[in-house]
Parts: C-alpha cells; sequence; structure tokens
C-alpha cells in the first residue's frame, strides 16, 4: 500500500467511523442542548486530547514491538483482525437502536468539560484496543510505527473535531437526527460491513 493509497484508505474509514454515534458524540450532544456550545467545544477538546494519549501509548508500544519481532507483528495481526471481525459480527447481528451516553465521571469534575471529556477516552480501554487493532493495517510497510501513528491519530482527531463543531452548531437538528431508530441502524451495520473488510485485509496482510 502506498502512502497515497494509506491516508485515503484511512481517512475515508476514520471518517465512517466517526460519523458513527457512540459516547463521544452522545456527550458533545447532550453538553450543547444543556450546557451550551462552549463547553460542549471544551469537551470536544478534552476527547481529542484523549485520542492523543491513546494514541503516544500505542505507538511507543506499537513501535518497539513491531521492531523487534515478526513473530509478535504476526500475533498482533491475528488479535485485530479477530477483534474488528468480532465488532463487525456484533454491529451487523445487532445494531443499536439508540445510544446513550453512560457518565461516570465524578462529581468533582462534572463542572470541567474538559476533563469530562478526556477521561471519558482516556479511561475507555476500548479505545487502545482500537487503535491497536485498526491503525497498523494503514501504516506503509518501510515506514516508522511511531510517526505513522501519531500522522493517523491527527487525521482522526481532525475529522472527529470537525464532526463536533457541526454536532455544536446544528444541535437541534443532530440531537433529533441521531434520535432515529433506522439511523442507528443503518450506521451501525455500515460500520459493521467496514469492520469486517478491514478484518480480512489486516489478516491477509505482510510486514
Amino acid at each position: 500500500m502506498t502512502v497515497y493509497d494509506s491516508l485515503l484508505a484511512f481517512s475515508l474509514a476514520a471518517l465512517l467511523l466517526t460519523l458513527t454515534p457512540g459516547l463521544d458524540t452522545a456527550l458533545i450532544v447532550r453538553t450543547a442542548c444543556a450546557e451550551g456550545g462552549k463547553k460542549a467545544f471544551h469537551a470536544a477538546l478534552g476527547i481529542d486530547a484523549g485520542c492523543f494519549i491513546w494514541g503516544a501509548l500505542v505507538a511507543l508500544g506499537l513501535g518497539a514491538l513491531l521492531a523487534v519481532s515478526a513473530l509478535a507483528y504476526t500475533v498482533v495481526k491475528v488479535c485485530g483482525a479477530l477483534w474488528l471481525c468480532w465488532l463487525g459480527l456484533q454491529l451487523l447481528r445487532r445494531p443499536r437502536s439508540s445510544f446513550i451516553c453512560h457518565d461516570g465521571n465524578t462529581a468533582l469534575h462534572r463542572n470541567n468539560w474538559f476533563i469530562r471529556g478526556l477521561l471519558g477516552n482516556v479511561l475507555n480501554p476500548k479505545m487502545g484496543i482500537f487503535y491497536v487493532s485498526f491503525l497498523p493495517q494503514f501504516i506503509p510497510a518501510g515506514h516508522s510505527p511511531l510517526i505513522w501513528t501519531f500522522i493517523l491519530v491527527s487525521i482522526h482527531v481532525a475529522l472527529g473535531t470537525i464532526w463536533s463543531v457541526t454536532l455544536i452548531l446544528s444541535t437541534h437538528f443532530a440531537a433529533a437526527l441521531l434520535k432515529k431508530q433506522r439511523v442507528i441502524r443503518v450506521m451501525d451495520r455500515a460500520t459493521g460491513g467496514l469492520f469486517l473488510c478491514f478484518a480480512a485485509k489486516l489478516a491477509l496482510s505482510s510486514r
């Protein structure tokens, strides 16, 4: 896969994943509706910071792992493919009919929306697992996993920020749209199919 192909494929995949309603989307929409756009944007910045923290952890570990061991690379590849396949099948078999934001943050941070967004992301281990399983297949052969992980995470964060701003500016429309069962189901199924495609691609890839 060339550099251009990697960037294009990841951008398209990240765009679809960003548009799929999840906890981050729920937090931003709810905050915008209840607290206003400024606090919702602070929450979005916190979510972005959480992505970079996970990206740093994954980049450092992933780079060292892939550099020293072909066996480790194969293990990561197989585990990532299985994880993506499982996620894809779950979304295809059981698409959600609604999205709900469970707020597990303590009262200490209830008025700091940046911290809320940050903790909601950093304390979610699925983000780390997702990055480990998803990012390696978009790193071109012969390129630094460390540098490319940060490039890909930056693309993901940029798309997420644009989407967050769009949600904030169209809060009432977005909230109404994301309450429709059909919209949630279609997005989940599309994402599930995407996960299965990338799982197969990852499983068949070579170092």
